[in-house]
């Protein structure tokens, strides 16, 4: 299944090349082939280090799903500081960027989905480029401005990792897991399965949220851009296998809200929930769930969305003057026109990325 709409890149010319970012991508792949197929294979090093790079791989993968995504990026719930501290390590031995530079760019990408030129990593621009081709540029993204960075500012332990990210990346990601070799005298095992090797899982298994999880899988909740679910994800991902559930609703905890869902980040966001380490957890209504649900059942089943039905407005009849009456009679008030009508879009302002700044401008 391929992403729908698709378009070709945007006619500018493109953007330079990113030669240090590049350059370290390729040769740490060059480097982790070599030492797991001809220096170290799997078979000569000692049963510690196999399990070590599986830990590795995981706890990187969980700093980038609860830590990276779900708490900063999209603010789905709160944690306290030494959760926010052990996730900025955890999501550092990913390395993918700092959590700054990650949710920027992912708030950006929600605000922008598959928009070809504004989309760092949009599905539209095809496969390989949403998949890892777009870390090989370092484009100028003119709509970042769009952005909500105050939380990330403001965050002491974010303004702490993003200045000290690259010695807290090789610390935590490379010579740790060497060290930790040495316990049972098997530092270059180590160092190739629990240093190099995990550095690609990870790597690989969040480019596939950006790429096959905007390609191929299921559309249950909503089809207004290219993002899916997909099983055999979840399971490499440690749960964001429900795309499109997320993409419909990016406030929620949950990648996915079903008991089925596989999503351990969920359950262990709901593990330090109930040890009062995170608070504030954030989940869609079930009537909304419901409506998006069989909306797309519907649609699904007949081919085309069912037709909206008239409704009666029963209400006031406002003219501009009464809507400016309504706007200065409170503080904080947003007023958007919709169609004919007014509403009062208050309570959404914060439920999304930089709502306020958009409406703004």
């Amino acid at each position: 299944m391929s992403a729908k709409n698709k378009s070709p890149p945007p006619s500018e010319s493109a953007p330079p090349i990113w030669w240090s970012n590049a350059s370290f991508f390729l040769l740490t792949h060059a480097a982790a082939i070599y030492g797991a197929l001809f220096w170290r294979p799997f078979y000569t090093v000692h049963k510690a280090s196999l399990v070590l790079g599986l830990l590795v791989w995981q706890l990187a993968d969980f700093g980038i799903t609860i830590g990276y995504h779900r708490l900063y990026s999209h603010r789905a719930f709160k944690a306290k500081l030494p959760v926010r501290v052990v996730l900025a390590v955890l999501g550092s031995a990913g390395f993918q960027g700092s959590i700054k530079w990650w949710c920027l760019r992912h708030r950006l990408h929600h605000r922008f989905t598959d928009d070809p030129q504004h989309d760092p990593y949009a599905a539209t621009r095809g496969l390989f480029y949403s998949h890892m081709g777009w870390i090989f540029y370092k484009p100028t993204y003119e709509r970042m401005e769009l952005v909500d960075r105050e939380d990330l500012d403001a965050d002491p332990v974010v303004k702490f990792q993003h200045k000290h990210y690259v010695p807290l990346a090789l610390f935590f990601g490379i010579i740790l897991p060497t060290l930790l070799g040495g316990l049972w005298g098997d530092v270059s095992g180590a160092y190739v399965w629990g240093g190099l090797v995990p550095r690609l899982a990870i790597w690989h298994c969040t480019f596939l949220v950006n790429s096959l999880a905007h390609w191929d899988g299921l559309q249950p909740y909503s089809d207004e851009d290219t993002s899916r679910g997909n099983l055999i994800l979840a399971l490499l991902t440690g749960g964001e296998g429900s795309h499109n559930f997320q993409h419909s609703f990016p406030h929620d905890y949950r990648s996915g809200p079903h008991l089925t869902n596989w999503d351990p980040s969920k359950w262990i966001i709901s593990l330090l929930h109930s040890l009062g380490l995170v608070y504030g957890l954030r989940s869609v209504r079930e009537e909304d769930l419901k409506e998006a649900t069989d909306y797309m059942h519907y649609k699904h089943k007949h081919g085309s969305p069912p037709e909206e039905l008239e409704t009666d407005w029963t209400g006031e009849a406002w003219k501009l003057s009464r809507a400016h009456e309504y706007v200065n009679s409170k503080a904080g008030v947003c007023l958007v026109v919709v169609g004919d009508y007014f509403v009062d879009a208050t309570s959404y302002l914060g439920e999304h990325v930089s709502p306020l700044r958009c409406l703004n401008q």
